[in-house]
């Protein structure tokens, strides 16, 4: 059994241990609590949530300030996560509803215009206001081609032609020098029929022709003398003017061929020979078709009838027409023979061969 002095400290030593651990306790419980809390979320926590979209519109309008109805707005981001497309109505409005938020690019563009592009940044949830956009009229490229029209060609070569004098003085405005000349308006190939009646080497050449019938009592029924003269000469200048109007000018303009030589240069002698002779029997059309010449054979045939009408009597009659118009068809035979081998040789101021139609 314990001593007084033994069961007091025993007691004492009790009372202090229970202490000890009943203050001990609520700490720990504590710890264990705030352990618990770490460790679960608090109930006034709440979960992150995506940013919301916002929107973007605006209004187009023209250089006057008037609104722009059907102009086409693109919106698209930087990193291509999004494209949306509209037209601007009546009001010259438009609007991007759902647009992610960040940077955006529009572009807007319509007929006639010149494209626009705007860039801006819309918040979450924001409805971003562009600012008043304006489209400036596109501007216009007119490509101006100055040239001269088929008939202004033709006309500045049969100028060319009508300076083409053999030795310098004898006309020779039927021949083509140019390949691939553009062919002639009837107004042109009547022009051309009259500057070479008028011509005075035509009158010259119709002279002395003249004289040689008269020297040689060709076509007596016109007699001698003064007045003898005067008729050969009215008959040979009338066949002259009729062969080279009708020949020339009336047949090829109702037929659409080309009443030209054209030169040819090139090639083999017999080539060219060939090529020249067939002249009287061949000849270009409007549309640069090789085709027979009726021109030239129905022209020496009229030419040759009407020759009836004015030559004596005792020269008449249908032998005369085909024999007139048979020695005009050789003569063409034998001009052309002579355009191709002789008389460039003896023609001045030819235009170069490289000259062609637009």
């Amino acid at each position: 059994m314990l001593s007084r002095p033994k069961r007091l400290l025993w007691r004492s030593f009790a009372w202090l241990s229970l202490g000890v651990v009943a203050a001990g306790f609520p700490v720990l419980a504590r710890a264990q609590q705030v352990s618990s809390t770490q460790g679960a979320p608090s109930a006034g926590a709440q979960p992150s949530r995506p940013q919301s979209p916002g929107s973007v519109t605006g209004t187009v309008i023209d250089q006057t300030e008037a609104l722009l109805p059907g102009a086409l707005v693109v919106l698209t981001r930087p990193d291509d996560s999004t494209r949306q497309e509209t037209e601007t109505d009546r009001n010259g409005q438009f609007s991007f509803a759902n647009v992610p938020s960040g940077p955006f690019q529009l572009s807007i563009s319509a007929a006639n215009f010149a494209t626009e592009v705007v860039s801006g940044t819309v918040s979450p949830g924001q409805t971003y206001v562009v600012p008043e956009i304006t489209l400036p009229l596109a501007t216009q490229v007119t490509r101006v081609t100055v040239g001269l029209t088929q008939e202004e060609v033709a006309e500045e070569q049969v100028k060319l032609e009508e300076k083409q004098r053999v030795l310098g003085f004898i006309p020779n405005f039927y021949v083509s020098y140019v390949p691939d000349a553009a062919p002639l308006t009837p107004k042109q190939k009547f022009g051309l029929a009259w500057k070479t009646s008028i011509d005075p080497v035509t009158f010259l050449g119709v002279g002395v022709l003249a004289g040689v019938q008269q020297a040689t009592n060709q076509f007596k029924g016109y007699g001698q003398g003064a007045q003898g003269y005067a008729k050969r000469f009215g008959a040979t200048y009338a066949d002259v003017v009729d062969g080279t109007f009708l020949g020339s000018a009336v047949f090829p303009s109702l037929l659409k061929q080309d009443p030209r030589y054209f030169y040819k240069g090139t090639g083999s002698f017999r080539s060219r020979l060939l090529y020249a002779l067939s002249n009287a029997v061949m000849c270009k059309g409007d549309n640069k078709q090789w085709q027979p010449n009726y021109s030239n054979i129905l022209g020496n045939f009229a030419a040759g009838g009407i020759a009836n009408l004015y030559y004596p009597a005792s020269n008449r009659g249908v032998g005369l027409t085909f024999e007139t118009a048979g020695i005009r068809i050789g003569e063409t035979a034998v001009a052309g023979v002579f355009q191709e081998f002789i008389i460039r040789k003896l023609t001045p101021n030819l235009p170069p061969r490289n000259v062609s139609q637009p």
